[in-house]
């Protein structure tokens, strides 16, 4: 892949307080990179910096080898908390925005259109924004980070204010905007960020404690077990009174570190043939996007 932005020890220090903490990461072309951490970690802040909103303390930003006076047409950004203009119309706005971006004045309206088109804001184009729910403004806001084409699409918690239908289609637009631009977008919505990132940056306390693609990160904390339901809980207590395995259990459900114990599926499964256990089912399981968030992120 083709190395669209490289970020080197970028930090930012308020007074004795360092938000971000000597960032270092790169993005490839056309790829979806989460950026994951609690309230507080600095997120918002790096994001800010790299769209040029905020001047870093220390650090470099490359995209595409461009030093930062000539990345604005190039990148496109929306804030977690948005602010528009309510007497404007939609279309007005967006093409504003177009041309603040670098459009050409006679391309801004017509590329305007084309885009709120696209959020799915046709019908609603001529309409003032003050008129628009929170999930109309949403669509607007990403409507006026992509109407410049950006090659780098930043996106501060884009749908945490929204209701699960107002986010999942959001979810759906930026996936078609995936096929077009880098994405790099700050969430704590865990099941959002394994739905549509290729790599994940996980920040705490303004430091970059861990990275890297999805799967190499769920490899790495996969911490694999096999999860047995029994039928009842004299099923559970007979199994573990006749193992030799080390055992976890809770109720009617017994778990199994298959690394620790040296075994395999296939073993534990002759076991429970072998002595006609009665169970309801049986289970390979790996550590969730969550167990991970607060191993990595959480942990002191």
């Amino acid at each position: 892949m083709t190395e669209l932005l490289q970020v080197n020890q970028l930090s930012k220090i308020y007074g004795t307080h360092t938000v971000v903490d000597a960032m270092t990461f790169e993005l490839a072309e056309k790829t979806s990179t989460a950026l994951i951490g609690p309230n507080g970690a600095g997120k918002t802040t790096a994001l800010s910096m790299l769209a040029g909103l905020v001047t870093p303390t220390g650090g470099s930003i490359l995209c595409k080898g461009q030093a930062k006076k000539d990345r604005r047409a190039s990148i496109g950004f929306l804030p977690q908390y948005p602010k528009f203009f309510p007497w404007l119309t939609a279309l007005e706005f967006t093409e504003m925005a177009a041309r603040l971006s670098g459009v050409e004045t006679k391309e801004a309206l017509r590329e305007a259109r084309k885009t709120l088109e696209f959020v799915g804001l046709n019908d609603a184009m001529r309409k003032r924004v003050g008129t628009f729910s929170g999930g109309m403004k949403q669509r607007l806001g990403l409507a006026q980070a992509v109407v410049h084409k950006p090659e780098l699409l930043l996106l501060d918690e884009p749908v945490s204010a929204l209701d699960p239908v107002g986010r999942r289609q959001v979810m759906d637009l930026l996936k078609e905007l995936q096929q077009q631009t880098t994405i790099l977008y700050s969430t704590h919505i865990l099941n959002d960020a394994e739905e549509m990132t290729d790599q994940l940056l996980f920040l705490r306390k303004g430091e970059l404690v861990e990275n890297g693609s999805l799967s190499s990160i769920k490899d790495k904390y996969a911490n694999p077990r096999i999860l047995i339901e029994f039928e009842s809980t004299t099923e559970a207590a007979r199994f573990l009174s006749l193992s030799t395995w080390t055992l976890a259990s809770k109720g009617t459900f017994v778990s199994i570190d298959p690394v620790q114990q040296n075994i395999s599926m296939s073993e534990v499964l002759a076991v429970l043939h072998g002595d006609s256990f009665r169970i309801r089912k049986v289970e390979w399981q790996t550590a969730s996007l969550e167990e991970i968030f607060m191993k990595v992120v959480m942990s002191s």
